[in-house]
């Protein structure tokens, strides 16, 4: 809840490119699980890890880990252990009859 994102101008700007800003309640820790959750995944099983000389290699790096482990092939308790990836598409699949 940073004040640059409770600011008008961030929300002028959010509502001039016909976006919605999400913010969560003050004090409810549950509004923020997921993004707290992949964040810390992140921070441990990736950046705490590795030493990078350059801000380009460490942006690289945590893209590569995002598309190419985070969402293809780490299993996440929230979906049943299944990958993200296998959920998004089993969504977008469209339903077969019977």
């Amino acid at each position: 809840r940073g004040s640059v994102y409770t600011s008008a101008d961030f929300r002028a700007l959010v509502a001039r490119l016909g976006m919605r800003s999400s913010m969560g309640r003050t004090g409810v820790c549950w509004d923020n699980a997921m993004a707290e959750s992949f964040f810390s995944a992140l921070k441990n099983e990736r950046v705490y890890r590795t030493v990078y000389a350059t801000k380009t290699q460490a942006r690289r790096d945590v893209i590569r880990y995002i598309e190419g482990f985070y969402n293809s092939r780490r299993r996440h308790s929230a979906l049943d252990y299944r990958r993200p990836n296998e959920v998004h598409y089993a969504y977008q699949q469209p339903a077969t009859a019977a």
